[in-house]
């Protein structure tokens, strides 16, 4: 009985979430991790395991949908004309956090939290905005460095961790070292094979017309899924998967536009929901006290300020007043990877408990609360907004 109350929970939240969000004028990502603290608190929402393992399905989808999303020409863009901004907002990030750390005197969880990267929140504005919007194009591309550089600071961390400086700590960099270089040449090797050989891609994914058996979803997910597999039996965070599988159909299938509107469409209409509900319920509202609060709220200024005094530092010129606060804003919502390195770092006592629920508060009103000031900053800048969006087309 109790898991049917779940389902009807959750499917209610699917359902009514949209409608909510438009008669409150508030993002949709918004009311569906609200509405999951709601259910949470009053126990229609509770741990449950099938429940979790869909929602870190919704998450890996997300991180596919973000592969999905890359634009190859402002990639270039980048790469010809701001690769050294792009290091040097990376380095500024990581030096701000380690001055707040200093100054604070801080533990080494916060100098790998403050400035890490996760595309999922990001995933939710380009649904909302679009993909032609500078900041946004920007903040996915660098979104995408940030995501690696997380995933190799979080494998690195949690490394250390739980083997100290031993022999399998180092194994575990030159695993994920290797993974990489790996994925970039199997693309390599793909897009060879795809250049000499253009009727494998028929074989693949067949054009509409000939495509009886949906072959196209059956490969896109089995593909999905297959990479995903090998990042857990490697123990890397299975978001690289996710994303090589995005990155994959993005380079090669990209004129698959019903395709991709399928794969967009279970993406942000049932699975992503679900992942933003369940984040939702995990906060305990009767365990929170004045000062988890606060250090939450200080947790939550200190990502906002290091990426705004950055992205002013080296982005200004390029993108101009307003769209490089949209843009900093933006890259501020690292749900969650920062929920994944307060329960990594708690699990070993590098944090108290109440640190811990900071942590975890902190990472959903950040993304509660900038959803909701993009917007209506993007309402307040929307007089001006279309004369900026000519400087990525220059």
């Amino acid at each position: 009985m109790e898991k049917i109350v779940l389902i009807i929970t959750i499917c209610m939240i699917i359902m009514a979430a949209p409608i909510v969000a438009k008669i409150l004028k508030i993002p949709v990502v918004v009311v569906e991790i609200s509405l999951g603290l709601i259910c949470g608190y009053l126990g229609l929402i509770y741990a449950d395991e099938t429940l979790k393992l869909v929602a870190k399905f919704g998450f890996i989808y997300l991180m596919f949908l973000a592969g999905l999303e890359i634009n190859f020409k402002l990639v270039k863009v980048i790469k010809a004309t701001l690769a050294v901004n792009v290091v040097l907002y990376f380095v500024l990030l990581y030096t701000l956090a380690g001055a707040v750390c200093w100054f604070f005197d801080l533990g080494l969880t916060y100098f790998v939290a403050l400035p890490i990267f996760s595309l999922g929140m990001l995933m939710m504005l380009i649904k909302e905005y679009g993909k032609d919007e500078p900041w946004l194009n920007l903040a996915l591309s660098i979104g995408v460095v940030g995501e690696v550089i997380s995933i190799l600071a979080l494998t690195l961390f949690g490394g250390w961790t739980e083997f100290g400086l031993s022999s399998k700590f180092f194994t575990s960099i030159l695993t994920i070292i290797a993974v990489v270089v790996v994925t970039i040449l199997l693309l390599r090797f793909s897009y060879m094979i795809f250049w000499w050989f253009p009727e494998v891609k028929k074989y693949l994914i067949p054009d509409n017309e000939d495509d009886k058996h949906d072959q196209d979803i059956r490969f896109s997910i089995s593909l999905l899924l297959i990479l995903v597999s090998i990042m857990l039996i490697l123990k890397i965070d299975v978001v690289l998967g996710a994303f090589t599988a995005g990155l994959f159909f993005k380079m090669f299938f990209n004129q698959k536009q019903e395709l991709l509107h399928k794969i967009e469409s279970f993406g942000f209409g049932f699975f992503a929901p679900i992942f933003f509900i369940y984040t939702g319920s995990t906060v305990k509202l009767d365990m929170v006290t004045i000062d988890i609060l606060q250090h939450a709220f200080f947790i939550m200024f200190t990502i906002i300020c290091i990426r705004i005094i950055s992205s002013y530092l080296v982005f200004l010129n390029y993108l101009k007043l307003k769209q490089t606060t949209l843009f900093a804003l933006s890259d501020s919502m690292p749900l969650t990877f920062m929920v994944a390195i307060a329960m990594l770092s708690y699990n070993y006592g590098l944090i108290s408990e109440d640190e811990y629920f900071s942590f975890i508060i902190a990472s959903m009103l950040d993304g509660l609360l900038l959803m909701i000031i993009i917007r209506k900053l993007y309402k307040y800048f929307k007089l001006d907004i279309k004369s900026d969006t000519e400087i990525l087309k220059r």
